[in-house]
């Protein structure tokens, strides 16, 4: 069962900042639930205070502005699925939150709480990596943009300041040469392994850019610059040939910790199945695109 804790009900950043710095590590921020509440029930944290920021105008919007989508921490996974801007700029994206976790995670979990939470086995940090996303923190003095990589320290750490607040998501729409994927492996709701990756061309067949992640093998999502530039400025060809290095590099970069569902050894193989898997869907939806 859960403790009693007081519900805190800020009307804006400002207000939920101040209250974060007022109580410091007594009070936690709420929104979805579905990772602390269950912390909280089976006693591994215990808080006096949860700040529900739901009330807060803004942060549950999805916009577009110019060339940059902007999500607010607060839409659900099944608002951001079902979200007709990212279904046309992002599919990638979608794809991912089509695929996370559970129908009841889905309907209730929201965006800005998973990468808040930082639990390891997460999916959209490692697709906010490879997409190129800063996440906006605020409080009540002051608002920062920070690169998706540098966000997450550790498994269940972020990069937050105690009074901050994510508030916002940005991320650059698609260039119209570019591609990304997200594969995942696991047998249960929570993945063992999860792979991102994106690929910018130039006008002919070289990649001009490319961006590595990996995710939910070890304690931390990673983006992966040594794999990444295995693949730059080599033509199509050159870079199939070269996923093989690329996949031990990101695989090494993963920090695969073994546990029930595979050794680490296991783990960084996966990585590597996954990345080619990844390129080759991502070569067959130019090919397919090119035809049109």
């Amino acid at each position: 069962m859960l403790r009693r804790f007081r519900l805190e009900e800020p009307e804006s950043v400002k207000e939920a900042s101040e209250l974060l710095a007022r109580h410091g590590e007594a009070a936690r921020i709420y929104a979805g639930g579905t990772e602390l509440l269950l912390a909280m029930k089976e006693g591994l944290v215990q808080y006096e205070r949860l700040i529900n920021v739901k009330k807060i105008p803004g942060l549950d919007q999805v916009k577009l502005e110019n060339s940059t989508i902007r999500i607010g921490a607060l839409p659900t996974h099944t608002n951001l699925e079902e979200d007709p801007v990212l279904k046309q700029k992002l599919p990638a994206f979608v794809q991912m939150e089509h695929n996370v976790a559970n129908v009841r995670v889905r309907a209730v979990g929201t965006l800005g709480g998973n990468l808040c939470f930082a639990e390891p086995h997460a999916d959209p940090g490692t697709v906010l990596m490879v997409l190129g996303a800063k996440l906006v923190a605020e409080k009540a003095s002051a608002k920062r943009e920070i690169p998706a990589e540098q966000f997450f320290v550790d498994a269940y750490e972020t990069c937050l300041e105690a009074d901050e607040l994510l508030t916002d998501i940005r991320i650059p729409a698609m260039p119209e040469r570019a591609g990304a994927a997200y594969l995942k492996f696991g047998y249960l709701e929570r993945p063992s392994v999860g792979v991102g990756l994106f690929i910018d061309w130039d006008q002919g067949d070289t990649i001009a850019d490319a961006r590595i992640a990996v995710g939910c093998a070890g304690p931390r999502p990673k983006r992966v610059a040594e794999a990444e530039e295995l693949l730059k400025r080599k033509s199509t060809k050159e870079a199939a040939s070269a996923l093989a290095r690329a996949g031990e590099v990101a695989a090494r970069a993963a920090d695969a910790i073994g546990d029930l569902h595979g050794s680490a050894e296991y783990k960084e193989h996966i990585v590597g199945v996954l990345l080619k898997r990844a390129f080759q869907q991502i070569s067959q939806q130019r090919s397919s695109k090119s035809q049109r």
